[in-house]
């Protein structure tokens, strides 16, 4: 039995690199691209704003949670040491919930830049949004920092109450279950994953409803228009995010539903769909952007040229 645990564990640990490095590879790319691209023009619009710092969150989150993964999985005698699991977890906290109000707030940002409504108060939002998108980028950012200081307050709480202190003060030695202390953290992520899930699904339904209007206004005026494409390379963008996030949100349900039960099957997909999600999204935000698909297509292929001579 203890050998299948083992390379059960060592199966998880090989796969849930592969995608970590993957995503964080296509992360990279993502903002060196974006830097380069400040560099040279000193400047950048509200959209690349938003990527740069959607693609730093989404790389450090995968960082630290692969290290939180490869030490409960392999070494899980490290994570006793004081301080090391509430430092992983707030740290992998702050920048998971930036991930997803970073991603939540590029959502709006193209809802209120393509959809046409005639009301004042989204004709106000429409013309100011590029100087609000910086507060909300800072707003996300401080959220985030809350949230992670929580968690790591939370953490050591449990650990001050509920372990021994051994080992002249350097090492824990667990006495108590895991799951009574899971909630309070458990109730933060949800609250952070449903206010940001509520934004995608009420971006994508205006945004829908916008195009919706606008074609049927072509079609009565017999005319053309390119606003027309960029509600659906916007729609597109957002529908994809919408359908990964949904499935993201459900496997924190997972999460929430089997962390005290023991289902490593259900965690394992848990999981996969986690470390997954940064690198794919990520992918599909550069394959929606003309200017960074051919960045990457040529560097793909400058790779595969170079692979091919040696």
């Amino acid at each position: 039995q203890q050998s299948n645990v083992t390379s059960y564990n060592a199966t998880t640990v090989a796969i849930i690199t592969l995608e970590t490095f993957a995503g964080m590879w296509i992360n990279a790319f993502l903002v060196s691209v974006l830097c380069i691209a400040w560099f040279k023009k000193k400047t950048l619009n509200s959209n690349e704003k938003i990527l740069l710092l959607l693609g730093c969150c989404r790389f450090c989150s995968l960082c630290f949670s692969w290290i939180y993964s490869f030490l409960s999985k392999i070494y899980p005698y490290c994570l006793y040491v004081h301080h090391t699991l509430q430092l992983l977890q707030g740290a992998y906290s702050f920048f998971n919930c930036s991930n997803f109000w970073v991603s939540a707030c590029l959502c709006v940002f193209y809802c209120i830049k393509i959809a046409n409504f005639r009301n004042r108060f989204f004709i106000y939002l429409k013309v100011n949004i590029d100087r609000m998108v910086l507060w909300l980028l800072l707003a996300s950012v401080i959220f985030s920092l809350v949230l992670g200081i929580l968690v790591y307050n939370i953490l050591d709480e449990a650990v001050c109450k509920n372990l021994n202190f051994t080992c002249q003060g350097r090492f824990w030695k667990a006495t108590i279950r895991t799951e009574e202390h899971l909630y309070p953290i458990h109730f933060l992520t949800g609250f952070v994953y449903t206010t940001s899930f509520m934004a995608v699904i009420f971006s994508a339904v205006f945004l829908l409803f916008s195009l919706w209007r606008h074609k049927r206004k072509m079609q009565t005026n017999s005319m053309n228009s390119l606003s027309v494409d960029a509600h659906v390379r916007a729609m597109k963008s957002i529908l994809s995010f919408f359908i990964m996030y949904s499935i993201n949100f459900m496997s924190l349900i997972l999460t929430l539903i089997y962390s005290t039960k023991y289902k490593n099957h259900v965690l394992f997909l848990v999981y996969l769909i986690q470390h997954a999600f940064p690198g794919v999204h990520s992918l599909i935000l550069i394959f929606s952007n003309p200017k960074l698909e051919k960045t990457l297509l040529r560097v793909l292929s400058c790779v595969k040229c170079k692979v091919c001579m040696r």
